[in-house]
């Protein structure tokens, strides 16, 4: 039976190589799989999924050109991979219940939960209100305690206000637990 799963942690918990291992492991078995992202995820190129660890990217499709193939088309997948689900729309992840639960093709979704305010992304929110199965995953903070905020900075510290979306990788961003994201506290290596 297909499911819906949204898999989610703070940034650098090595969410987009698992969506690359996941393929690579459908694909081992002679399985067919698509990997999608949003358009406005350009950090890596327009259709590339890119991990942090050296070396290991591919391309992908957009979701915005997936929502609009047969539904023949999206049958032939077995399953269907989608890395910055966060950016989602609500309409976006209504398809892909559509998907699951008419086409009976499973969809793993993997993003952020909130942004560098603690606010839920919109596809974060329908994510965790639709999904049939939802894990997280971890990665911890400069101090040891499970990180759980995405932090922005600059060279003055924690920025605080500002777009929502920025995109940005280790140079603008950092995963922190709670208590030092609300204390602004980026660690040690930060200290001038």
């Amino acid at each position: 039976m297909a499911k819906l799963y949204f898999r989610y942690g703070a940034m650098g918990a090595g969410k987009t190589m698992d969506v690359l291992k996941v393929a690579y492991n459908y694909e081992e078995r002679g399985q067919r799989v698509v990997l999608l992202k949003p358009q406005c995820d350009t950090r890596d190129g327009k259709a590339v999924i890119k991990s942090r660890v050296e070396g290991l990217q591919r391309e992908c499709d957009l979701i915005e050109d997936f929502v609009n193939l047969d539904e023949e088309s999206i049958k032939s997948y077995d399953c269907i991979l989608v890395d910055e689900a966060q950016f989602l729309s609500k309409d976006q992840v209504m398809f892909l219940v559509h998907v699951v639960d008419d086409l009976h093709v499973p969809v793993i979704c993997y993003g952020l939960r909130t942004d560098f305010q603690m606010n839920l992304f919109e596809g974060s929110k329908w994510l965790f209100a639709v999904a049939d199965t939802i894990e997280e995953t971890k990665t911890i903070c400069w101090c040891g305690k499970k990180a759980i905020t995405n932090a922005r900075y600059n060279e003055s510290g924690i920025v605080r206000e500002g777009e929502q979306v920025v995109l940005g990788g280790n140079d603008s961003y950092i995963s922190l637990c709670r208590k030092h994201f609300r204390e602004g506290d980026l660690g040690p290596h930060f200290q001038s």
